[in-house]
């Protein structure tokens, strides 16, 4: 059987359809998948069972992108599509089952419910992360074995929604000091090579016994594997907030100018806090524009933050003690 799968080139939206592709991946045993997604999210992708290609889909002018996807798969003829772009290639080929992302589907609930809907399943199956035993080796290394490990996201796609680096730095001491809620935790703190100079200073208020310094020192498979071995993940609205999420990871996502209710951390190890305000409250002056607005975090404490990792230990510890669900992510920790 073969399934034409086209998710998005962006990271966050990528990962959120993974659900959907595990689900398709389960009940048709023996696919043969190719899967048209984005550069950066295309390591995700790579140890997906079945995999035959990936085919990465880079924009250009006047939708010409599309033109050459179509080019490629026209002459295949499919057993599925799966079509997660509304794209007229997954009309213009030839295909004995459809299931494309309409511009009907509500678009107030959330992006794994929206992606569910397209093929009708309820409940929406979990992202997870798919994995290589290769990638899960290197992770071992940069994260041994050593007690509990504190994941921290600082950086986001814009400045708006991304929490200062000095409330994420008094969030880390808060958690690791003794008697808090990972005492003498190691922290590693993520970030793309390019967001150095904003990840940098968080990084280095880590004490060096306990500092895991990942800036620009993995692709997103490796990222995912390192935080499929994070005792707990804290970050701001952004892809690697979504990855550890899928990962199984205990996530705290940090909401603001953003979109909580389609793009808050989707799983049952998963949290999120907000603002006071509300989006619309903190978007609203004059000449708002999201690339060159200033921070809006500003407003969410580190006391709240805290409250919100406290309690999803809590409860998850809880969880533990009667009967809690097995990860997706089949981490092997």
């Amino acid at each position: 059987m073969k399934i034409l799968f086209i998710t998005a080139t962006r990271l966050g939206d990528a990962i959120l359809s993974l659900g959907l592709l595990d689900h398709i991946i389960r009940t048709h045993n023996g696919a043969r998948l190719t899967i048209v997604c984005g550069a950066l999210p295309a390591p995700l992708f790579e140890a997906v069972p079945g995999l035959e290609e990936i085919l990465i889909l880079r924009k250009r002018p006047w939708n010409a992108h599309w033109i050459d996807l179509w080019r490629t798969v026209r002459r295949t003829r499919w057993d599925m599509v799966v079509d997660l772009r509304d794209s007229l290639v997954s009309r213009l080929i030839p295909a004995r089952t459809r299931f494309i992302h309409t511009r009907t589907i509500d678009r107030t609930i959330h992006k794994v419910e929206q992606n569910a809907q397209v093929m009708g399943l309820l409940p929406p199956p979990s992202p997870r992360l798919f994995l290589s035993e290769f990638s899960r080796a290197q992770a071992r290394s940069l994260l041994p074995p050593g007690g509990p490990v504190l994941g921290i996201g600082p950086t986001s796609n814009w400045a708006a929604k991304t929490w200062p680096p000095g409330c994420f730095i008094d969030l880390i001491h808060d958690l690791i000091r003794p008697g808090g809620p990972l005492p003498f935790a190691r922290v590693a703190v993520f970030a793309a090579e390019d967001e150095d100079h904003l990840a940098r200073p968080v990084c280095d208020a880590v004490p060096p016994d306990l500092r895991i310094d990942l800036i620009g020192k993995t692709d997103v498979a490796l990222a995912g594997a390192c935080l499929e071995r994070c005792t707990l993940y804290v970050g701001n609205d952004s892809g690697l907030m979504h990855m550890a999420a899928a990962a199984g990871t205990p996530t705290i996502g940090l909401f603001g100018p953003g979109w909580p209710d389609i793009y808050r951390p989707w799983g049952p190890n998963a949290a999120f806090v907000s603002t006071p305000q509300t989006r619309a409250e903190l978007i609203d002056y004059p000449g708002f524009d999201p690339l060159s607005a200033p921070c809006l975090m500003t407003s969410l404490s580190v006391d709240r933050v805290a409250q919100a990792c406290a309690d999803l230990l809590a409860f998850l510890g809880e969880e533990e003690q009667t009967v809690r669900p097995p990860r997706r992510s089949g981490s092997g920790r």
